[in-house]
């Protein structure tokens, strides 16, 4: 099959799904929806998120040095998109998503409750990239609802049910086709 040849764009799909939470709780605590999240490093666990500046989330997270990386199950999916369409500045998104913000063990930025995986970050790097700024933040905690834990302490992801944003669609998962070096048996 002939291939076309594309402008440059983000085509890196899909991409994960996450609520992030920032700001000190409970005053001035919000949630932004975030497809362009990763890991960057794993010693030290590193995670990245991009946040254009001109959104309200943007100043929270350099103002506490913080941030939250929720993860939310796919029954989640119409909360984490009205997060996505709502400004913070208007709006209470816990308040407007009947989420609960809940103190976390080791930074300012509030966990969601209703998200069965929350990760800690401490932000460590601020990279200016263009259209948005990449925080890297160091993770410091991870909290994972007991019934989406399974053996050897591992999140079970068919429990905790995350979905991926893939070109303007959201997308669940449909299970496991393969295990890290199956390719060598």
């Amino acid at each position: 099959m002939a291939k076309l040849n594309l402008p440059p764009s983000e085509a890196l799909y899909p991409v994960p799904v996450a609520l992030v939470s920032c700001g000190r709780a409970p005053q001035k605590a919000n949630i932004i929806a975030i497809a362009w999240c990763g890991v960057v490093c794993s010693k030290p666990p590193l995670i990245s998120i991009s946040v254009r500046p001109s959104r309200h989330s943007h100043k929270l997270i350099a103002e506490s040095g913080d941030f939250v990386v929720n993860i939310p199950s796919s029954d989640m999916a119409r909360k984490v998109d009205l997060c996505g369409m709502k400004s913070g500045r208007d709006t209470d998104k816990f308040e407007a998503c009947s989420l609960t913000a809940v103190p976390a063990s080791k930074v300012s930025s509030p966990l969601i409750a209703e998200c069965p995986v929350n990760i800690e970050c401490a932000l460590r790097r601020t990279l200016k990239l263009g259209a948005h700024d990449m925080f890297i933040g160091e993770v410091v905690a991870v909290h994972a609802d007991e019934g989406v834990v399974g053996k050897g302490n591992r999140i079970d992801f068919g429990k905790a049910k995350p979905f991926v944003y893939n070109h303007g669609e959201y997308w669940d998962l449909r299970g496991r086709i393969g295990h890290y070096g199956f390719s060598n048996e």
